[in-house]
């Protein structure tokens, strides 16, 4: 059985990998000054820079996207400071592995070693495990450096990120691919076979991801091509980066997120880009559909009725066509939205009317509104008094529908933006009348 760990020391800044190891291997950074994209941790003002001038590690979580850099720090932070390095993921380890682990750690502590224990996908660890590391980060017998490309704080513990600091670790963008792709052709000591053009749509592909890119650059290296490759020979020799979009995932909520905010900002070009990054990533067409509606509801109610009535056509659209056909629907659906007038004024009544229905209990109607079939109820009061609105003078009565225990009350207030701007009117025609039959 293969180990599920590694506890031997990080190789010496001198040292390299063999000739026949992955290119992006070969290209690990042996300093962490030569790390690439993320100088804001590593430079002398970062929170790794001044640990490491300081000489004492604290516990740390490295959250990045892939290809960003969190094993090579890792590595790198126990050899600056002179560290055992032991390396494990969670993804194939246990309790038993870990157990291991803290015992040999607490061996060397004996001997004046302290073992920087580097757990790559921490977040795949359950509730109970993430426990089990807390004693042993309390007490120093390791320093804990966890990688994820999870939001830590839906995936680890609040214990385990109280005892422990977040570092971010930035997307890769161009310029510092770009320096991956110098470094690659300076060790390999030759151009890639790209024209300039090419060459910039080989980084945009990797979408921040410096190994995928490592990748790319080796297998345009590993092919003998006589002339350089322009950008569409270049898509179709080799695969674009898949873009990462988990469903149950933060960068999942992240677009939704954004797409909403978009459409309420009224932005419809932002708003076509974000729906088009959640369809392409192979998002539920439908669930998108849930998310249009409740913006429909939410951010533009009244302001314009037909915007809910778009949103349940594009619905049974998408379901007579399905896709591909059926996401023009929501396409247009989407920009109808991001264009339509905007109120939450419909939103921000029912939060008041559910509040205010909370807080009164059971009190009950006045009794001029109330039905009375039986004849006990007309003896009581049910129904005296009440008044037909279709027979009173402009078809409004001016009645009063509110609790005798309770004042009336105000919780929609209609914007002056679209049809919204005619309901405006209209209620203030109503309360003008009101105020007259009160005199």
């Amino acid at each position: 059985m293969a180990d599920l760990f590694n506890d031997d020391p990080p190789p010496p800044a001198s040292s390299a990998p063999s000739e026949s190891a992955p290119l992006a291997d070969r290209l690990r950074p042996q300093r962490l000054e030569d790390v690439v994209g993320q100088e804001h941790l590593t430079g002398p003002d970062g929170a790794i820079g001044r640990m490491v001038a300081a000489g004492k590690l604290a516990s740390m979580i490295l959250w990045g996207p892939p290809g960003t850099g969190k094993t090579t720090i890792a590595r790198l932070l126990a050899d600056a400071v002179g560290m055992r390095f032991v390396a494990i993921s969670a993804v194939f380890s246990g309790v038993a592995d870990l157990k291991k682990v803290f015992a040999e750690s607490r061996d060397h502590i004996k001997i004046g070693k302290q073992t920087l224990l580097f757990v790559d996908e921490i977040h795949r660890f359950n509730r109970a495990q993430q426990d089990g590391f807390l004693p042993y980060v309390e007490d120093g017998t390791v320093v804990l450096v966890g990688a994820t490309t999870e939001n830590p704080s839906f995936e680890l513990n609040a214990a385990l990120l109280s005892r422990a600091q977040v570092l971010i670790l930035n997307r890769l963008d161009a310029a510092a691919l770009g320096k991956l792709l110098d470094r690659a052709e300076v060790l390999t000591e030759r151009p890639l076979p790209l024209t300039p053009e090419a060459r910039e749509a080989l980084v945009a592909t990797a979408d921040g991801d410096g190994r995928f890119l490592l990748n790319q650059a080796e297998t345009l290296f590993s092919i003998e091509i006589a002339q350089p490759l322009s950008p569409g020979e270049l898509a179709a020799l080799l695969h674009r980066r898949v873009a990462v979009y988990d469903k149950d995932r933060e960068g999942h909520y992240n677009l939704i997120s954004a797409l909403h905010k978009s459409i309420r900002g009224s932005d419809p070009q932002a708003a076509l880009y974000y729906l088009a990054r959640i369809l392409t990533a192979g998002e539920e067409p439908l669930y998108v559909l849930r998310r249009l509606t409740r913006a429909a509801s939410e951010d533009i109610g009244l302001a314009d009725p037909n915007a809910l009535v778009q949103c349940i056509a594009a619905k049974d659209t998408y379901d007579f066509l399905g896709s591909p056909e059926g996401e023009l629907a929501i396409v247009q659906a989407c920009l109808y939205l991001a264009t339509a007038p905007k109120s939450n004024a419909a939103y921000t009544a029912q939060k008041s009317a559910w509040r205010s229905a909370k807080e009164t209990g059971s009190l009950m109607p006045p009794k001029n509104i109330l039905n009375a079939p039986t004849r006990l109820m007309k003896q009581i009061g049910y129904g005296k008094g009440y008044q037909y609105d279709h027979d009173a003078e402009g078809g409004f009565s001016g009645d009063n529908y509110w609790p005798e225990e309770m004042a009336p009350q105000s919780y929609y207030a209609p914007t002056d933006r679209g049809f919204e701007k005619r309901v405006a009117e209209r209620m203030a025609w109503w309360e003008e009348q009101r105020a007259k039959r009160g005199d």
